[in-house]
């Protein structure tokens, strides 16, 4: 620790440090990747990839043209959770529109609805659904129960006694009921776009700082200046670090932009402490450009690099629970995440951020993301400093 200081602390470190720090600023394309695209990814991945489903295509087939079968549609399609596509005559046009994908859900309401309904006997309405997305699929069965839940309940307010009968559940039964009554603790208006931004803000860390760092690293190979920083009189640890830390300087810059994106853009709540927050990112980001720079030395350009990371990234990103929880994977792929640096500092975001989480609560994920670090850099120094040797 106590070297490290001290080549810190030397003239020819800051002037290497300076000359990293203006050749990157130089670099527009450089510079517009660590502000502009950070901004477009955070923005367009936290809008699109949303678990909410709204405005659901529904097709109608009301075989009743009745009063109260209108009254059915129009509380389906009054919700934000559908969108009346059209009505059509037959349960076999309904059917061939869901194949086609005109549309995602149908209903098909019997000749004798109202009949049943007025003389309080069981009527079935066969609700259809597009199951290609199953997400979609039983997000939107659940927004056709509650609505019908909530009919029934007008219904019975109204003296009407009517049930809605779903084919193969489980027959009603005199016996008691179990009322489910959920309390939502740290997000209570189930904003899903907290979950995917905070995962997005890892990827970005471990992309950017893999990308940046072998591109500067390369950049010297490719310019042919490296004899010449070989020539001076600083020491290859002096040159190593004169290459990282400017690297780690600018992307911290980034940091705080997306930090600032996220509370201003998507509301994510800071309840936490910053300097958890700023601490695991800060890890986060030195496994990234260890990662980069490792990657550059097994590259003799930086396209080759950039081909690289383009192959590990994706693994990276799939087995990190950025985007999807852990709990949707494989089971015998989840104990592969602990081996992922964005799965930890997706676990210190959320914790932070979210719930309000201390180093206390959190210190795990940071052992595991100094490790990473650790290794990372280590293996970059030594590879770096074997190819100057």
């Amino acid at each position: 620790m106590g070297a490290f200081l001290r080549i810190l602390l030397t003239d020819r470190f800051r002037a290497l440090f300076l000359k990293e720090f203006r050749q990157i600023l130089r670099d527009r394309r450089l510079v517009l990747s660590l502000t502009v695209a950070p901004v477009l990814q955070l923005l367009l991945l936290g809008s699109v990839l949303n678990a909410t489903v709204s405005n659901v295509s529904l097709g109608v087939v009301d075989e009743s043209q009745t009063p109260q079968s209108r009254e059915l549609v129009a509380e389906l399609t009054q919700s934000e959770s559908f969108r009346l596509a059209g009505y059509y005559l037959s349960a076999d046009r309904l059917a061939d529109a869901l194949g086609r994908g005109a549309i995602d859900a149908g209903i098909v309401i019997p000749y004798d609805y109202a009949h049943d309904l007025v003389r309080g006997w069981p009527t079935t309405v066969q609700f259809l659904l597009n199951a290609m997305n199953v997400n979609t699929a039983q997000i939107a069965q659940g927004y056709a129960e509650g609505v019908i839940q909530s009919y029934n309940a007008g219904l019975a307010g109204q003296g009407i006694h009517a049930t809605f009968e779903q084919i193969a559940a489980q027959p009603v039964t005199h016996q008691g009921a179990v009322e489910l009554d959920p309390a939502f603790l740290f997000n209570p208006g189930l904003v899903s776009s907290w979950f995917v931004v905070t995962g997005i803000f890892g990827m970005l860390l471990i992309l950017n700082g893999s990308i940046v760092a072998s591109t500067v690293m390369l950049k010297e190979r490719e310019f042919g200046t490296i004899e010449q920083l070989l020539m001076s009189p600083a020491s290859t640890a002096e040159i190593i670090l004169a290459k990282i830390a400017p690297v780690f300087v600018v992307l911290s810059a980034m940091t705080l932009l997306a930090l600032g994106l996220m509370r201003v853009a998507f509301g994510v709540p800071f309840h936490g402490s910053m300097v958890v927050v700023l601490g695991g990112a800060g890890l986060c980001l030195l496994s990234g450009i260890g990662l980069g720079t490792l990657l550059a030395t097994f590259t003799r350009s930086a396209q080759q690099a950039m081909l690289m990371v383009f192959f590990i990234n994706p693994p990276l990103t799939s087995l990190s629970g950025a985007l999807m929880p852990v709990e949707a994977m494989p089971g015998w792929m989840q104990p592969l995440t602990i081996f992922n640096p964005i799965y930890h500092f997706g676990r210190i975001a959320r914790g932070a951020l979210i719930k309000g989480s201390g180093f206390d609560a959190l210190w795990p994920n940071f052992v595991g993301l100094l490790v990473f670090t650790v290794v990372l850099v280590s293996l970059s120094v030594w590879r770096f400093r074997k190819q100057l040797s």
